[in-house]
């Protein structure tokens, strides 16, 4: 089975790129040559860089490498991505354009037919006749009656129509990579420029009055790696200490790679400030990371792991699961571990970074659970693919007597880019049904 997928994967890759070619390359140029050789070097190598960009990240490639890939083959990711929307769409434009020039070149008519120029002869110089015979130079005036001024030539014939279909194909081509680039480069740089800050009111009803107004800075899916540095890290620490929150919470995919390559690119984390402490709970890639090492290393920087377990604050309980992708190596959730013997009386929060584990949040009275993991979709129109497989892609929802938040993340997994999805920090303000 895997591989067949795998196979049908490369079939639908293979032909969407061939399509790509062809429209942008091949109907856009008038036959064979440089620049049809120069595109299809450009889709190829896009994809080769792309590839190598993932294996390296997966394989734990020399640091320097991944960075070196990491940039032209993510980009290309996301880059390829709107390029084949807007040539799909493209197809929708292409006829009425046809139709549009053929329309205007009907109107028009057909051209009048150009009277030849006759040859300049210098002034003073004798004409020859047919007969060969030197006539004197005509002097200025003497035209005989009757006789035409040579004309001008007329306006050009209309486009004929292979003409017209190249005319069109680059017009389309030109629109399309237009739009992609500007798409993927306005996505980028709203990823690099840092998140927003959102702010949610969630209503408890078992929190008491003296918790009304409680701050929880909520963070997941930072993805720290080749391509979101040091520098961005430390975007993502000042906007969240801008909030003064009375809590931190992280919850989960804080690192893409090992806390050898990225533990400097973390270490602005040390400077969280919050009243009540940063908490922490893994997400799916810190197990593609080496999750028992950034565990360690988290708590090294000032934040409490919550593995399976929980905290019993002044006003409510705090409890974190481990991520399903723990599973593999039998650090999987265990929710009776976190809450079994909770004070069921006692309101409380789940951080948890799958939204997935909703159920099994209701099924042991969590009234809050905070996660991440979906991106908001990060690059439309995978909120379709995100929703899909999630029972909530960003937001606040309602399940029973539980809450769901999910955060669309602060970062960006791949390439650095969001389209429709903005990145964000949100600030959830708990707030009690007594006040």
């Amino acid at each position: 089975m895997v591989i067949v997928f795998a196979l049908l994967a490369l079939a639908v890759l293979v032909t969407a790129n061939w399509y790509l070619w062809r429209r942008l390359v091949r109907d856009a140029t008038s036959g064979p040559g440089r620049v049809r050789r120069a595109g299809a070097a450009l889709i190829g190598g896009g994809w080769a860089l792309a590839i190598a960009a993932l294996v390296a990240e997966r394989t734990g490639a020399p640091f320097w490498l991944q960075r070196v890939l990491a940039w032209p083959g993510f980009l290309w990711l996301a880059l390829s991505i709107y390029l084949l929307l807007a040539v799909v769409a493209g197809e929708l434009v292409r006829p009425l354009l046809r139709r549009f020039l053929e329309h205007r070149d009907r109107r028009k008519g057909p051209a009048p037919a150009a009277v030849p120029r006759p040859e300049r002869v210098p002034a003073g110089a004798p004409a020859e006749n047919p007969r060969g015979d030197v006539s004197p130079p005509e002097e200025p005036g003497t035209q005989e009656p009757g006789a035409k001024e040579p004309q001008e030539p007329g306006p050009p014939a209309p486009i004929t129509a292979p003409s017209r279909r190249l005319f069109v194909s680059r017009v389309v081509a030109g629109a399309a990579a237009a739009a992609a680039v500007g798409t993927v480069g306005h996505g980028t740089y709203g990823v690099l420029r840092g998140p927003g800050v959102k702010r949610v009111t969630v209503p408890l009803a078992k929190l008491p009055r003296a918790a009304h107004g409680y701050r929880i800075a909520v963070v997941s899916d930072i993805h720290l790696s080749p391509v979101l540095g040091r520098g961005f890290a430390q975007k993502v620490v000042d906007t969240i200490n801008s909030t003064r929150p009375d809590l931190i919470a992280v919850v989960g995919d804080l690192v893409d790679g090992s806390v050898k390559d990225l533990g400097p690119a973390a270490a602005p984390l040390a400077r969280l400030d919050a009243r009540h402490g940063s908490f922490f709970v893994t997400g799916n890639h810190e197990y593609f990371s080496g999750a028992a090492q950034w565990v360690e290393e988290v708590r090294r920087l000032g934040l409490r792991p919550l593995e399976n377990d929980r905290t019993e604050l002044a006003w409510f309980d705090l409890a974190g699961v481990n991520d399903i992708a723990g599973e593999s190596e039998g650090q999987g959730p265990d929710f009776a571990k976190a809450l079994g013997d909770r004070d069921t009386a006692r309101a409380c929060v789940l951080l948890a970074h799958q939204p997935v584990q909703i159920h099994d949040a209701v099924d042991h009275g969590v009234d809050l659970q905070l996660s991440g993991h979906t991106h908001g979709g990060q690059l439309w129109p995978g909120n379709l693919l995100a929703k899909a497989a999630n029972p909530t892609v960003a937001g606040l929802e309602r399940y029973g007597d539980t809450q769901l938040y999910v955060s669309r993340g602060a970062g960006a997994w791949g390439p650095p880019t969001r389209v429709g999805a903005p990145s964000d920090i949100t600030v959830i303000e708990l707030a009690s049904k007594q006040a």
